[in-house]
């Protein structure tokens, strides 16, 4: 099997058997929710992951409603998917902030080909949570906003680690998005089930465009010299 054909059963495979979850919180899988998505992810790992190069695992944080949520493709809104992946999105072309700022790191280190040639991105958690607050309205929700989430979901993380390691990738260096509570919850289960050598934490591309948008090409170098740094 190819290294697509991999994450596409992977893909195909995701689903919710852990703990119950606390109230308010429901569990969105892209995959099942939006007929296209399975269509579109599909086509973007066989654009671009179709070979059996082995890469350096990136993780995240779980996706977003407006991104990964719609296209299933991690940190890759319909925007993005259309304009630097040249994939056809049928519907509103959602924007994500996070998605901007990975595509302009992404196309900084040579296009989407030569990236994806060499890493894969993907999350801790690799479906998407969402509460409803008092007003009605759908918002994201990150698996460690409340420590009732974060232990029913210990667990399932753990396994979908040890799953995306069997796709091939490589073990010395894994790449966190997230410097602070993600980088502390991958940190903490690695040292306990020792999956990777090293983990390098990375300001999460959300927090760069929230608050350092001024800044972004800092942040852009500094993104490239850390994925130059592995072989």
């Amino acid at each position: 099997m190819t290294f697509a054909d991999k994450v596409i059963l992977f893909n195909r495979n995701l689903e919710y058997t852990g703990p119950a979850l606390p109230e308010g919180i429901r569990i969105m899988n892209p995959f099942k929710e939006f007929a296209q998505t399975m269509q579109i992810a599909d086509a973007f790992y066989h654009k671009y992951y179709n070979d059996y190069n082995t890469r350096h695992l990136i993780l995240g944080i779980n996706p977003g409603r407006f991104g990964g949520g719609l296209t299933g493709i991690p940190f890759t809104d319909p925007k993005r998917l259309v304009s630097e992946c040249h994939i056809d999105y049928k519907g509103k072309p959602t924007h994500e902030p996070s998605s901007v700022f990975v595509y302009d790191m992404i196309n900084a280190f040579g296009g989407p080909e030569a990236f994806y040639k060499k890493f894969y991105i993907n999350s801790l958690f690799p479906l998407g949570f969402t509460k409803v607050e008092a007003n009605g309205k759908e918002k994201n929700y990150n698996y460690y906003d409340s420590k009732e989430l974060s232990k029913a979901v210990t667990e399932p993380i753990v396994d979908n680690i040890r799953k995306q390691i069997a796709l091939d990738v490589k073990t010395d260096v894994c790449f966190c998005f997230g410097t602070g509570k993600n980088e502390q919850f991958l940190s903490r289960i690695n040292q306990e089930n020792h999956f990777f050598k090293k983990i390098v934490a990375l300001e999460h591309p959300r927090f760069i465009m929230q608050y350092k948008t001024l800044s972004k090409q800092f942040y852009i170098h500094k993104y490239l010299e850390a994925f130059n740094n592995c072989e």
